[in-house]
């Protein structure tokens, strides 16, 4: 398990991607996943700084930034 913040946690094995939600496409995928509800919102209010997208449509908002959650994966996948 990853941590994204918050004491939330996302199975590492599940993520197929971790992303910027500046681009207007990444916005568009945030709406189509709350439309869908497939969108979990896990910033506890805080401004989103990552996406993160499962291998089953999840689309997961962080307040965590990418790099952060990317360095998290890596350190996880050393040990």
């Amino acid at each position: 398990m990853i941590s994204v913040g918050y004491k939330n946690y996302i199975a590492l094995e599940r993520i197929i991607a971790v992303i910027s939600p500046d681009s207007r496409p990444i916005k568009m995928l945030i709406g189509n996943a709350k439309e869908n509800g497939k969108l979990i919102d896990a910033t506890m209010g805080k401004k989103t700084k990552a996406v993160v997208v499962t291998d089953t449509n999840q689309v997961i908002l962080s307040a965590n930034s990418t790099e952060t959650i990317i360095h998290r994966i890596q350190n996880y996948r050393k040990n």
